[in-house]
């Protein structure tokens, strides 16, 4: 017995924008949800090997928390390709000099490791403070996380 897998009359939703809020949420559990989101499984529709259209707009990334020790044992490592140029930060000076890059690396860990990854990984809009260029998207608010 075959099971038919094709998916017939399949019709993407329009792209939906979302705005969330980073202030005092934990980074993990929020950066879990922004990927859940972005992969659409959220959607009655979801299928893995097609892309969402939901975009998700990220203000106050400065102000993310993490718990325990996470603000002085948590490393961060980036390498040039060069012998000898491993450099090594902790979250705190990460989040001083580059806020954003915080929540880019945990969701980005979070999506598949393939080009459906990386479409959607550019779906995200990152902002240290709480002004961004998309209020004519008209974005929902996902504050309930």
């Amino acid at each position: 017995m075959t099971i038919n897998k094709n998916i017939t009359n399949f019709n993407p939703p329009e792209n939906q924008w979302y705005i969330i809020n980073a202030a005092n949420q934990n980074l993990g559990r929020l950066s879990s949800k922004i990927a859940y989101i972005l992969q659409g499984k959220n959607n009655k529709t979801y299928a893995p090997h097609i892309k969402n259209n939901a975009y998700i707009i990220i203000i106050n990334s400065k102000l993310i928390k993490i718990t325990g020790n996470k603000k002085t044992q948590k490393t961060y490592k980036r390498h040039s390709g060069r012998p000898g140029s491993l450099k090594i930060e902790t979250f705190s000076e990460l989040q001083k000099r580059l806020p954003n890059r915080i929540l880019e690396k945990a969701i980005k860990g979070m999506l598949p490791k393939n080009f459906i990854g990386k479409k959607i990984f550019s779906q995200i809009k990152i902002y240290t403070n709480d002004k961004h260029p998309y209020c004519t998207q008209k974005p929902l608010p996902l504050n309930e996380i």
